[in-house]
């Protein structure tokens, strides 16, 4: 089955920004730009909206996948934190299934044991059963001969680790980044060089074994500075980021807004300002939603009592879309880290519009304008903390394999 999507605005990671028309023949891109037109394609005529590879979302802790549509994501990368977790190869293959029809899932299997950060994880069998990663979850590793053991066997296998970057010493049982609204509110809270002290370590143990490591959140101008020069250096990392750590600072807690509480916390105004720096000169290589989607049960507490995390599938897209607007990278970027980035952290062969890649795809209206409602959000729960934001883009068809997602 072929379909041609004519007059599109067409961008892509690697190919740019153009005009044109697109063939998808069966479950692949077939042609790009100008060609002639299949007589037995059946044709959409798109009006000059933008038509992009599909979003993969490094890092979700949830398989949602009308969150999913509704943010133009076609693959996630699923964090091993989930019931079971994902450390067994019969897991890691159920979760690599429970996404179909309209979503990939590529899971991660955890890194060691249980997640316990003690024995390591049985990363070749995970690895034969689906795994495209190997991750230590919402956890620190404490031990440095255990991380060590990880990127070794990692390295071997050609596995990325995908790591927390929080030392656990300082960190424990802090809600918040210390500073002046930590103080006002009374929250337990720890330095944000808790960030750096465990970046500062993985990074010389990764550099010592060769390894790939990719940190899922860095939020700190300290945190930056040492992702910067270990590239400098030629070490194998990569580094994401959350829309929440680059529109918001920790200033969004106050009143005791738990759908502001996050891991890693917000950080202060410099630190977030940083963090729009690392995203212009390329310190970043993905933006993910940290998709985490918490009901009342889990929210509707004290602060320091409240689950961290949010709900952040469905807003990715029209969030990320205002740093276009802002003039801080083009668009064309923008889709590097979100889905041509992820996809070679991951190994997977897609995240372009090139010829031969598999038709996950993203049309949309970049500057469609809507409101984000927490009570309204395609998602099995609403806590984001941008509810009654107004935001920019629109989805209006996700397809996965060359196949719309309803």
């Amino acid at each position: 089955m072929k379909t041609i999507f004519l007059n599109a605005q067409l961008v892509c990671p690697a190919g740019g920004v153009t005009t044109g028309d697109l063939l998808i023949d069966g479950e692949t891109i077939a042609a790009i730009g100008s060609f002639e037109t299949p007589a037995d394609a059946t044709q959409i005529d798109l009006k000059g909206k933008t038509l992009a590879p599909a979003l993969i979302d490094l890092g979700v802790f949830a398989v949602d996948r009308k969150a999913c549509r509704a943010g133009g994501i076609a693959r996630v990368g699923l964090m091993p934190d989930q019931s079971p977790v994902l450390d067994d190869p019969g897991i890691v293959r159920r979760a690599a299934l429970s996404g179909k029809p309209a979503l990939w899932v590529h899971p991660l299997a955890a890194a060691t044991r249980g997640l316990l950060g003690e024995d390591l994880g049985e990363m070749a069998l995970n690895a034969s059963a689906g795994a495209r990663a190997v991750a230590t979850g919402r956890r620190w590793i404490p031990s440095s001969g255990t991380m060590r053991k990880v990127l070794a066997y990692a390295n071997d296998l050609d596995l990325v680790v995908v790591v927390h970057a929080e030392d656990g010493g300082l960190a424990d049982g802090a809600v918040a980044t210390e500073g002046e609204t930590a103080t006002r509110m009374g929250l337990p809270a720890a330095p944000a060089m808790a960030e750096a002290l465990a970046i500062a370590r993985d990074l010389m143990l990764a550099e010592e074994t060769g390894a790939r490591i990719h940190f899922r959140q860095v939020t700190t101008a300290a945190g930056f500075d040492l992702i910067r020069a270990a590239k400098r250096r030629g070490v194998r990392v990569t580094c994401g980021i959350t829309p929440a750590h680059l529109l918001l600072s920790d200033i969004a807690t106050s009143d005791f807004r738990t759908f502001a509480r996050l891991s890693p916390p917000l950080r202060s105004e410099d630190d977030r300002q940083a963090a729009r720096a690392a995203v212009r000169d390329g310190t970043v290589d993905v933006i993910a939603s940290g998709h985490d989607p918490r009901g009342p049960e889990a929210k509707r507490l004290p602060f320091t009592d409240a689950e961290p995390g949010m709900s952040g599938a469905g807003t990715l897209l029209a969030l990320s879309l205002g740093l276009v607007r802002d003039e801080l990278l083009p668009i064309e970027r923008l889709f590097g880290l979100l889905a041509a980035n992820p996809a070679r952290i991951l190994g997977l062969d897609t995240g372009t519009l090139a010829p031969g890649k598999p038709a996950d795809l993203v049309v949309l209206d970049p500057e469609a304008p809507w409101v984000i409602n927490s009570t309204r959000m395609a998602a099995r729960a609403g806590n984001t903390p941008f509810d009654r934001l107004p935001v920019q883009g629109k989805v209006i068809e996700l397809f996965k394999g060359g196949t719309p997602v309803r």
